[in-house]
Parts: structure tokens; sequence; C-alpha cells
């Protein structure tokens, strides 16, 4: 079963979810230019190039400032072991997001 992000890390920060009242919807769970995209709802499988996303109890910035943080993420490496040799690169998700 394909999980997505707010799935995996259970943040609860989907529409509907548990912490939606307390934090905003993730911009991962609504970013629609991502649907589909290794093979998640929105942006739930390409989280690392959403601007805006809060991970581990952090808001992370744009692409460039969480690159580090994202590429050592489990989430992360799951969704490139999963998708792999299709995996979306990220350049290729960065520019569905121009």
């Amino acid at each position: 079963m394909v999980m997505n992000c707010w799935e995996v890390k259970e943040c609860g920060k989907e529409s509907g979810g548990k912490n939606v009242e307390s934090f905003e919807v993730c911009p991962a769970a609504t970013e629609t230019r991502l649907d589909g995209q290794n093979r998640g709802h929105n942006g739930g499988r390409s989280c690392w190039v959403v601007t805006g996303t809060m991970c581990d109890g952090s808001l992370q910035g744009a692409f460039a400032s969480k690159l580090i943080s994202c590429s050592e993420c489990e989430f992360f490496q799951q969704v490139v072991h999963e998708e792999y040799p299709d995996a979306a690169s990220t350049a290729d998700l960065l520019d569905l997001l121009k």
C-alpha cells in the first residue's frame, strides 16, 4: 500500500486530520500540482519540494533550505526506494511547481 507523508509520519496535518485545529493543513496535503507524482495524493509523496511543510515539529522553508534534512528523512528514502527506478526526479517535481 502506497502511503503519503502524513500517513507515515502520523502528523495529523492533512485535511480533516487530528492536528489541523492546532496547526494549519500542511501545504504538502494541498499541493495539487504534484498530485499523482510518485503515486501520491497531492504533494504527499513529494513533500521535500513543497515550501512551508512542518516536519518533526519544525517549520521547513523553501526547497533549498530543507534539501539536506529532507534527503536524510526516512520517508524521503522510503519513497525513493519504493518508486525506484521510476521515481520522479526532484528537478521534474520543482518544474511542476513553477
